[in-house]
């Protein structure tokens, strides 16, 4: 099999079933389990549900452009690590047919807009880094660090963001048709 390397524009030519098996281990070391049946559909209806109940959120004529007809399961694919030790992979996962796909991209922008969070921490992008770096005056006792960020997004603590982001919308004076439709998504 040929893929991709994580780093370094390569590529890495390995046999089928050690990629398969370095898959394997990855969601196995990372708790992900296997389901007996596929939530797909019984997600598709609840996107189409939450959709239909929209009373402030999503204009009622471009409701149909949230909804990903053509949907299934995210898929994953592995880069592989060259550079570390048994060379893992690095997981990408293609969300783009899945069935809230369309809408949670709506609802980022929604809520950027309506109550947008301070970035005092964060980047847009590499060039955006540099920059800043460019503008930090570097002093004798700065040390740098790089961190490696592993799972990144699955242990946003859900309860702690919804309150932050309530605190947010009330804040902004967002009405609570509005407050609540966002929270309950």
């Amino acid at each position: 099999m040929i893929t991709r390397a994580d780093r370094g524009n390569s590529i890495v030519i390995l046999p089928t079933q050690l990629y398969k098996t370095k898959i394997q281990n990855f969601l196995l070391s990372n708790n992900f389990h296997t389901a007996t049946t596929n939530p797909t559909k019984t997600f598709q209806a609840q996107i189409r549900k939450t959709i239909k109940e929209s009373k402030t959120l999503i204009p009622h004529d471009t409701r149909w452009k949230y909804i990903n007809i053509n949907h299934f399961a995210p898929s994953i694919k592995g880069l592989i690590k060259i550079h570390k030790p048994d060379q893992p992979i690095c997981p990408i996962v293609n969300w783009c047919n899945t069935p809230a796909y369309k809408l949670s991209k709506y609802f980022t922008n929604k809520i950027n807009y309506i109550a947008p969070l301070p970035n005092a921490f964060n980047i847009k992008s590499t060039n955006d880094l540099i920059q800043n770096l460019k503008d930090t005056p570097l002093l004798p006792h700065f040390t740098f660090a790089s961190l490696n960020i592993t799972n990144l997004y699955s242990n946003i603590p859900v309860v702690e963001t919804k309150t932050i982001l309530s605190n947010m919308l009330k804040q902004k004076s967002v009405d609570s048709q509005t407050q609540q439709e966002i929270l309950v998504v």
